[in-house]
């Protein structure tokens, strides 16, 4: 396992100097990095997961994809147009051959990949490509993408290549297209997203929303280094209890979302293995900005004195993390700052800023098994914490399912949980900027998205970190953000399945598991 401090091998300037003059290309086969090189994949059988953050509202449309299990769907059956490195997190080749840039970082060339189908047997093309980007960045468009591609101003198919022309600069395009959402669909999924065909590894054989779904693995795939198993099935299992139980019988490979206080526990059966990454995911609590009593920055700077990070962390991660400051990026995100005053616990401080705010009587705060693991004992380890500041918290313990459709991102003060994202900009852009469709603490200021802006195109990399540090101190000191910790990624398998890739992307091997591991006879 690697803990990756920098995601960029070499600096920006000297990226975007490399891609426009040469053009990016590598081999697929880079993908990997050096972590599975020493094992030699083995082909056939079933791969069986039970992942907790599945819904009976659950759709196939990637645009509409959140929480871990329509995020894996999504890479066994799809593929975007750049991948990123698992250790370096630099971007790399996938649906997108090459590509190249022109000198002020505004007009981005990719060249699109032949010969690749999809699972219906229709030829990749770059209509396609361009459809779908059209698609996700359409601004009636509820995609998840929406706020990362809001700055392109034109998409245009140039014979083989796509051309996307920025409205600002972005010397980080690249890696953001690598997200999620943006699986390249026949004619960009318009007439029905719906379909799950994709070029993936694997092609759909049953969607039950919330309960269970299956892949077999497409045979005709343009890759030979992944898709090892011949089938995969998803088993929705949001009860923790019951995704352990299920490893711990075998009749499961892999489950994600271990509590870390039952890690001691799960890793004495001989059978299981604790497959635990770093990365830059975060366990935290939201306020709406905009939302009684939340819209009061005391009240806000009061509930974030308010909780205990060093508690949360030993207690409810049992050290399985980082301590959070309130903003949404750490270490491992490049030309991160590092000099913002850590925000600690002072009950005297809470107690300050609460009788400032004027407010008076119980906040409400939701919370669920959903949200994070361990995200009931931490509301309540936060309640307890804020009692001794005079703020009383009625904790409310919501269901599991359809907690990410009911209650996230329409409550105006509840706990969740944020994967990595490829760059600094990608994480302001899903979710601090005023436009972003995942807005989830209604953090919406006009100045803040002008620097987002500014940072975006800055190819000094002195005055880009400046701008980003003012942004962290900004979400820091006003935002709605309550970060106590960023957490490892912890999850466990059997010791049969081979071939796992801690990567620092985001949780589950980057939602690739399906993709990149095998199972040992």
């Amino acid at each position: 396992m690697t803990n990756i401090r920098n995601m960029f091998p070499v600096s920006r300037r000297g990226f975007l100097q490399g891609s426009a003059a040469l053009g990016v290309s590598a081999s697929t086969g880079l993908l990997l990095g050096g972590q599975a090189q020493a094992q030699t994949p083995v082909r056939g059988g079933t791969l069986r997961m039970a992942l907790a953050g599945g819904a009976s509202a659950d759709t196939l449309d990637p645009a509409l994809a959140s929480a871990s299990v329509l995020f894996v769907m999504a890479h066994c059956w799809g593929d975007t147009l750049v991948e990123s490195h698992p250790e370096t997190g630099e971007a790399l080749p996938s649906l997108a051959e090459s590509w190249t840039a022109s000198p002020d970082a505004v007009e981005w060339t990719f060249k699109i990949r032949k010969g690749v189908s999809f699972h219906d047997g229709k030829p990749l093309t770059v209509a396609d490509a361009a459809a779908t980007l059209r698609r996700h960045g359409d601004e009636n468009s509820q995609s998840g993408a929406l706020g990362l591609l809001s700055g392109i101003k034109q998409i245009e198919e140039r014979g083989d290549d796509l051309v996307i022309t920025l409205k600002e600069a972005n010397a980080d395009l690249p890696l953001v297209l690598t997200d999620y959402h943006l699986q390249i669909q026949p004619e960009g999924g318009v007439n029905d997203p719906n379909t799950a065909i994709g070029t993936g590894p694997y092609k759909l054989t049953s969607f039950e929303p919330g309960v269970r779904t299956t892949f077999e693995r497409n045979t005709n795939d343009w890759r030979d280094d992944r898709g090892y198993v011949d089938h995969v099935e998803i088993i929705v299992m949001n009860d923790s209890t019951a995704r352990i139980s299920a490893l711990s019988a075998n009749q499961v490979d892999f489950i994600n979302l271990v509590e870390p206080k039952v890690v001691p526990l799960v890793s004495r059966a001989p059978t299981v293995q604790i497959l635990q990454s770093p990365g830059k995911g975060f366990y935290s609590f939201l306020m709406h900005c905009n939302t009684a009593p939340f819209d009061n920055n005391d009240l806000r700077l009061a509930l974030k004195y308010a909780v205990d990070r060093e508690a949360l962390l030993k207690q409810v991660i049992g050290g399985y993390g980082s301590i959070g400051n309130d903003y949404p990026v750490n270490s491992n995100y490049a030309l991160a700052p590092t000099d913002i005053e850590q925000r600690l616990y002072d009950p005297d401080k809470a107690a300050f800023h609460f009788k400032k705010s004027g407010h008076d009587g119980a906040i409400l705060l939701r919370t669920s098994e959903a949200a994070f693991p361990g995200a009931v004992d931490a509301a309540q380890l936060f309640q307890q914490s804020a009692a001794k500041a005079g703020i009383t918290l009625e904790v409310r313990r919501e269901p599991s399912d359809g907690y990410f459709s009911e209650v996230w991102n329409k409550q105006p003060f509840c706990a969740s949980y944020w994967g990595g994202r490829p760059t600094q900009d990608s994480r302001y852009s899903t979710s601090y900027v005023s436009n972003a469709e995942w807005n989830d603490t209604r953090f919406m200021r006009p100045d803040f998205d002008k620097m987002a802006i500014e940072a975006r195109g800055e190819l000094d990399e002195d005055k880009r970190r400046a701008l980003y540090r003012d942004m962290a101190l900004m979400i820091h000191d006003e935002g709605g953000l309550i970060l106590p910790v960023f957490n490892d990624y912890v999850n466990a398998g059997t010791t049969k399945l081979k071939g796992y890739v801690h990567d620092i992307g985001n949780d589950i091997s980057n939602g690739r598991i399906a993709s990149r591991v095998w199972i040992e006879a």
